[in-house]
């Protein structure tokens, strides 16, 4: 199964980074960098590019709102059609997503796909301006709550249904750093032990600052082709999307999502058999015609280190309940049964909000070609991401050789 083709793949002919830090520059110097990367690594001449996705990113002025157009401005116009993507944390998904569908509708045959971000210090909040009517400037005008406080409900909930400890959550930040060691574009390069983490300050309780993400400035870059083109071009064997989950949550959802302030009622509608998170992957699945059995590793979104527990539960890589399981057996480090994070994930990292799902897909491409030095999952053949967005914006990419 996971050798297969199908008509709905497209291949990913290039990627590229920018490293992750706080660089002090313009967001679009970033894109720039991961672009020229990533063109550079797919061989792909920027004339035969013929469709440019930016990451929209809403913090840098007028060019991060049409970023389409300022990354191919910087780039020098080379007439190519244009788009620009923002679904939060999952634009970078979305964006990609946009530029497959072209490929597939036969409307284009090379697409350039850029995230990239400058992100002020600290939590990120609303803009400016008093909105009545927006959840999320509502949650921080009204109950304080930044993103960490959310983090510490789920994190909360995990304590109370599976028995998970601060311990566990601290093994994940441990694991991670570990794997960041070898990531040249992570922000976060040294080794943490679970003492460290537990001495850490507490943000929002039970979870310590080396609980959470940093915000941070990068950017993301894929080339992405038809597999006409990509073997016209002598790659027979190359990367390929075979799936990109983009679902919306069904009413009513039983379980907290940022930025709501409440769940919805179950009186008159019953639940659906998965939640949100749990319907990404699966969509994600479904599309692909591969099951979670076949995945050698995940990039997921570990916003908080109890984040990435559930997320291992959400793409069905173990049973409920079971993710603290592996964890303590080392399943999923490097060398065990599923690796997850071995980029070292937004531990690492920290977020740049349209850059972190295209980031995912760089990681995994490099994994599934075997250049991912220093880090490499042995023999992998399939890999997923999950980075979900703000107001029920669903993230995954499944990615195969």
């Amino acid at each position: 199964m996971t050798g297969s083709s199908n008509d709905r793949d497209v291949a990913v002919l290039g990627v590229g980074m920018h490293p992750w830090g706080k660089w002090g520059k313009h967001f679009v110097s970033y894109g720039v960098h991961a672009a020229r990367a990533a063109l550079r690594d797919s061989g792909v001449a920027w004339e035969d590019v013929d469709f440019i996705v930016g990451g929209e990113t809403v913090r840098n002025g007028y060019g991060g709102y049409v970023a389409g157009a300022t990354f191919a401005q910087a780039l020098g116009w080379n007439g190519a059609r244009v788009a620009t993507s923002y679904a939060a944390c999952a634009t970078g998904a979305q964006a990609l997503d946009a530029a497959r569908a072209r490929i597939l509708a036969g409307l284009c045959e090379v697409a350039l796909v850029v995230g990239a971000d400058t992100t002020p210090k600290g939590f990120l909040a609303p803009n400016a301006g008093e909105r009545w009517d927006d959840p999320d400037w509502l949650r921080f005008r009204l109950l304080g709550m930044t993103n960490p406080g959310y983090f510490a409900l789920y994190a909360r909930r995990r304590m109370d249904l599976y028995g998970a400890t601060q311990e566990d959550f601290a093994s994940v930040k441990v694991k991670n750093a570990r794997h960041g060691l070898g990531n040249p574009n992570a922000r976060y390069r040294k080794e943490v032990t679970v003492q460290d983490v537990m001495d850490s300050a507490v943000v929002s309780d039970p979870l310590h600052l080396l609980d959470i993400c940093a915000t941070s400035d990068g950017a993301a870059a894929v080339v992405l082709t038809s597999m006409d083109y990509a073997k016209r071009h002598g790659l027979t064997s190359p990367v390929r999307v075979r799936a990109v989950s983009t679902v919306t949550p069904t009413f009513p959802q039983t379980v907290i999502d940022m930025p709501l302030l409440s769940t919805d009622p179950a009186t008159a509608v019953a639940p659906a058999e998965l939640t949100f998170k749990q319907s990404i992957g699966a969509a994600a699945y479904e599309e692909a015609g591969i099951g979670p059995e076949d995945v050698s590793l995940a990039e997921v979104y570990d916003l908080s280190t109890a984040l990435e527990l559930d997320w291992m539960e959400d793409l069905a890589l173990c049973q409920q309940g079971e993710a603290e399981h592996l964890l303590r057996a080392g399943d999923t480090t490097i060398g065990g049964r599923i690796p997850v994070n071995p980029s070292g994930g937004l531990a690492c990292f920290g977020e740049a909000v349209p850059a972190q799902a295209l980031a995912q897909v760089c990681e995994v491409t490099w994994q599934l070609r075997g250049q991912a030095q220093g880090r490499q999952v042995e023999n992998a053949r399939v890999g997923i991401t999950a980075n979900q967005g703000l107001f029920g914006h669903g993230s995954s990419v499944l990615l195969s050789r």
